[in-house]
């Protein structure tokens, strides 16, 4: 299995026969760093894509790569209304309509896990509206544009490994010590979204205890809505809280072999 970081919350899964995208961002305003080099063009053919809401730097591209790839879509309620609105085959669009929902293949399945969105505290919010001043309205239709649904995690097995999906970090405890039931062999973290993020990250390491954490979201992907976040306090504690979990910081756009 090879996975390579796209950005944001983005990821693609290559196996040995198929290809898997968790909410493939590619687009980029000019001030976003790293630079995406990506584009849509880059995405293979009739792919999996598994989205885990509805904001804009999780789904805004799928229209165009469902369009270009003919790919089958998998989300909540709200996002598949909204792809549909977009014109996009309902042939395409595959619901999940209850937790803990499962989609088999023929070499791996996924499950659905209902969860939730990391909640923005005040000082988060306060320090954007500092850095972003008058330019954050421009990007309120943005915003507006894209609701987030009901958030999903996403847990694969494949290729023997459990590898479990959050693309935002408000999972709460009770949800977490659900999904430690069954062991984790990847866990894909977001950091992004609260001034306490790494702590936050730390403690889905903590009740999960993965074999591997790999964190994402913590580039500085549409500023100033989003912003460069420093991981080294949650790469640096991760042996701290799971003495069995070896960290991998992915750049973007090189694949990982696992």
């Amino acid at each position: 299995m090879k996975l390579t970081w796209l950005g944001a919350a983005g990821f693609e899964i290559k196996t040995k026969d198929h290809f898997l995208y968790l909410d493939p961002f590619l687009s980029r305003n000019s001030h976003a760093r790293p630079i995406q080099t990506k584009t849509i063009d880059d995405i293979h053919c009739i792919p999996k894509i598994f989205i885990s809401h509805g904001h804009f730097d999780h789904l805004m591209d799928i229209p165009q790569i469902a369009d270009t790839c003919q790919a089958d879509i998998y989300s909540s309620t709200t996002v598949a209304a909204y792809l549909k609105d977009q014109k996009i085959p309902a042939s395409a669009i595959h619901t999940v309509s209850k937790d803990s929902q499962q989609f088999s293949f023929d070499t791996y399945t996924a499950r659905a896990l209902f969860s939730e969105h990391v909640s923005f505290d005040a000082k988060l919010v306060l320090s954007t509206l500092l850095r972003s001043n008058t330019t954050l309205f421009s990007c309120l239709p943005l915003l507006s544009r894209f609701p987030c649904g009901q958030v999903l995690g996403w847990r694969f097995n494949i290729e023997n490994k459990v590898v479990l999906f959050y693309g935002s970090a408000g999972s709460s405890r009770k949800e977490l010590e659900r999904a430690a039931r069954t062991s984790v062999d990847i866990l894909l973290v977001p950091l992004q979204g609260h001034s306490d993020i790494c702590t936050i990250g730390l403690d889905y390491v903590k009740i999960l205890q993965p074999e591997i954490v790999i964190p994402h979201h913590h580039d500085n992907f549409f500023p100033p809505i989003s912003q460069q976040i420093d991981i080294r306090p949650f790469v640096d504690k991760v042996s701290c809280v799971s003495e069995k979990t070896r960290v991998l910081v992915p750049e973007m756009n090189v694949p990982i072999n696992l």
